[in-house]
């Protein structure tokens, strides 16, 4: 990795702390979501997992129409960066504090 980055460390629900570099923060339907790339072994993995943002705190999102209208707006918003590379998105199944 290099520069920098705004990183964030989650705890899963065992407990285990995993870091995660902030790829963006938009705006879906008056609320805000954050795309996360989960970094492992000091290398950014190559997909990303987004939570919706609910005052200092990240959220899973559950419902699978909410994550699709975000996944596409991060998506239609990654299109219109010239020079970056989409960032495949995974579902809820990552940390959620």
């Amino acid at each position: 990795m290099g520069g920098e980055e705004d990183l964030v460390k989650l705890l899963d629900e065992d407990g285990v702390e995993h870091e995660f570099s902030v790829v963006d923060v938009l705006e879906v339907d008056q609320r805000r979501y954050a795309v996360l790339q989960p970094v492992v072994g000091g290398e950014e993995s190559e997909t990303a997992v987004i939570f919706r943002m609910e005052d200092d705190t990240l959220v899973t999102i559950e419902d699978d129409a909410e994550f699709e209208r975000v996944r596409q707006a991060f998506e239609a918003v990654d299109i219109e960066a010239p020079g970056d590379h989409p960032v495949p998105t995974e579902g809820q199944s990552e940390p959620s504090h």
